[in-house]
């Protein structure tokens, strides 16, 4: 058996955006943890890359997970002042679409439910206040000053780094190929050898169904595609200037963050084509009706002008039928956490999950409801 440090304590499978907050958690906590990744670290395969993602307080999809994103600010900010370097970025946040849909009415009763300071806004107040975005008329939105972006690259590498200087083993570029239960804890295997602790933590993104068979009709990993736009105003698209933004028109939502990390204002379609795919298999290339579709409604939303398109770029969500999180041990199997179906919302919460995936390593009670995310749901 491969095992250059002896038995772990814990083994987590996959060090990606939330992964990788785990392994920084657990070696915090004084555990004997390895993390395994399947690819390099930070990389391009999976959801958490970019350079940018979208963090906000006005969280329209349940106001339950704004006491989550509440503790993500305080790691995010913690992880910052640990890590000497700028992770969070805060530009405000504006959710805008017709004054009826889900959108807008979720991030409104979220901010009057946890008592958040917004501010509702007409459209022609954001496109004055925000001469970036073009908000149709008759639609209304959220704003609220809080929203803005953090760095997932940076962000990975950062807990990597920290969790490292704590005493964790962190071996990328090994696949995990299955896993089983035994007397005393799990066994890993990987393409390189094996590995033996007593608990288990899956956090494996568009892999996860691979790994837990019980999960594998209820996460559905989905092709997404984000482009960056060079727009004839540049100076309306920084972070000083707009804040990072969703649009609904009941059927779809769009967003974008101001230019950071790479020219260009980001922007893309929430689950985008609704392509379900198989993650090895993937065709990372973005296609002429990808660009096509990005730019028919960057013109909609944005006063980019003739912009440019300076990039795209694919990567991965893992969703649930429900678009809620799973986070819970395996009712077979409660020495294995899973953490995944995160359904393009997650990267933001990193922080916090991974406080919570190691309270669950651990057996240590979480400070927050869990009951939503339960497997036992499906």
């Amino acid at each position: 058996m491969s095992n250059a440090a002896g038995r772990y304590d814990v083994i987590v499978v996959g060090v990606g955006g939330v992964g990788s907050a785990v392994v920084y958690e657990l070696a915090q906590r004084g555990e004997r943890v390895l993390g395994l990744e399947r690819y390099s670290i930070p990389h391009t395969n999976g959801s958490s890359h970019g350079y940018s993602r979208i963090i906000r307080r006005a969280y329209h999809e349940d106001p339950g997970y704004v006491s989550m994103v509440a503790r993500a600010y305080e790691r995010w900010r913690a992880l910052e002042e640990e890590a000497d370097e700028r992770l969070l970025y805060e530009t405000g946040s504006i959710a805008a679409g017709p004054p009826d849909s889900d959108l807008v009415m979720g991030a409104t009763e979220a901010c009057r439910e946890h008592e958040i300071e917004h501010e509702r806004l007409t459209a022609g107040d954001v496109n004055t206040r925000f001469p970036g975005l073009s908000v149709p008329d008759g639609y209304e939105a959220v704003y609220q000053s809080d929203g803005g972006f953090v760095r997932p690259e940076a962000g990975i590498v950062a807990h990597v780094r920290l969790a490292q200087r704590a005493g964790a083993r962190i071996q990328a570029r090994e696949r995990v190929t299955d896993w089983q239960s035994t007397t005393d804890g799990v066994q890993v295997s990987t393409d390189k050898g094996r590995y033996a602790a007593d608990r288990l933590v899956v956090a494996a993104g568009a892999w996860t169904g691979k790994l837990v068979e019980p999960l594998a009709d209820e996460l559905s990993p989905e092709r997404q595609v984000i482009a960056w736009l060079q727009p004839e105003q540049p100076r309306e698209f920084t972070p000083e200037r707009l804040p990072v933004f969703l649009v609904s028109d009941h059927e779809n939502i769009h967003y974008g963050i101001p230019i950071f990390g790479a020219p260009g204002v980001k922007f893309g379609r929430h689950y985008h084509l609704h392509e379900v795919v198989a993650p090895t298999e993937t065709d990372g290339e973005p296609t002429a009706r990808d660009e096509a579709l990005l730019r028919t409604a960057a013109d909609e939303y944005l006063t980019v002008g003739d912009a440019t398109v300076l990039g795209l770029e694919t990567c991965l969500y893992t969703n649930t039928k429900d678009r809620d999180f799973i986070v819970d041990t395996l009712p077979s199997h409660p020495n294995v956490v899973v953490l995944g179906g995160f359904s393009g919302h997650g990267y933001k919460f990193a922080g916090t999950l991974g406080e919570i995936g190691a309270d669950l390593a651990t057996g240590e009670p979480s400070a927050f409801d869990l009951e939503p995310f339960r497997i036992g749901r499906f």
